[in-house]
């Protein structure tokens, strides 16, 4: 299994960049280019932290909870938790950050929305003809809502 550890590097309130927006159905990358676009539209901020790669060799993937930002936003925003993921048998965290500490409700959302987003990247991966892999949500790396500032 490839190594879905933190990268020791992850500061506590990275600078992000917003690539798809709360409520967006286009998942972009980076730099700005279509992903894919989604049956359903995503509910949370998707984006990176620029510099810090990921096992994917994408940069770091995060969410953002709160309200719907615009993409090209770049804002720092703690860290609050990590979830483990596997893209094609690649590590693919993502780290989840807010103003506030996730809630029951907040923990639940985002696992039952990556756990639904790793069953579309599977057909995904299929449609596009990458058969190799395993694709799953692995659960949380880290809970960061108990550290202190």
């Amino acid at each position: 299994m490839p190594d879905s550890s933190l990268p020791p590097e992850l500061p506590r309130e990275p600078e992000v960049l917003i690539e798809s927006p709360r409520w967006s159905l286009v998942k972009r990358r980076a730099d700005g280019s279509v992903d894919f676009v989604s049956p359903l539209p995503c509910p949370y901020n998707y984006g990176c932290i620029p510099g810090l790669g990921s096992g994917d060799g994408d940069p770091l993937d995060v969410v953002v909870l709160g309200p719907r930002l615009r993409r090209g936003d770049r804002l720092r925003v703690p860290v609050v938790g990590v979830i483990g993921f596997l893209d094609a048998g690649e590590a693919d965290p993502k780290v989840i950050c807010s103003t506030r500490p996730l809630r029951p409700v907040d923990r639940a959302g985002l696992e039952t929305f990556f756990r639904a987003y790793a069953l579309f990247k599977r057909g995904l991966h299929r449609v596009r003809g990458r058969r190799s892999g395993d694709t799953r949500f692995l659960g949380w790396l880290a809970d960061f809502t108990a550290r202190s500032a």
